[in-house]
């Protein structure tokens, strides 16, 4: 069982940056590949980046790439979602997920979710 907490949501001008925290409990988060989507309003949930159980690959949305950067800190059981050069079609909310699959950019190939951070970048 994991559990995932995501803080560092806000309120952000255009052309800002926004750190999200997912911080997870339990012994097997090394276990899980780890990913971050997003949600607008009237849209479906859309990944936006993974990280591998070992941190050592990633993988972003086009959207993002360049942009973003998704890393995990296994001392701290925690990952992170940086996030600069923000734009007004980042509003969303953010979750953090953890599943066993790493590369996978479909919902349902996550185990584990977590409530969510609103993250609303004005022009």
């Amino acid at each position: 069982q994991v559990q995932l907490v995501e803080s560092g949501g806000g309120l952000v001008q255009a052309g800002g940056s926004l750190r999200l925290s997912c911080a997870a409990s339990g012994r097997t988060f090394s276990s899980y590949a780890m990913a971050w989507f997003r949600q607008a309003p009237g849209k479906e949930r859309e990944f936006v980046a993974a990280i591998s159980q070992s941190g050592s690959s990633t993988r972003y949305a086009d959207s993002v790439k360049g942009r973003f950067t998704i890393s995990r800190d296994m001392a701290k059981i925690t990952v992170y979602l940086q996030m600069n050069s923000l734009k007004p079609e980042d509003t969303a909310v953010y979750y953090c997920a953890a599943g066993l699959k790493f590369f996978v950019v479909v919902p349902r190939e996550y185990d584990y979710w977590g409530q969510g951070t609103q993250v609303t970048v004005s022009s």
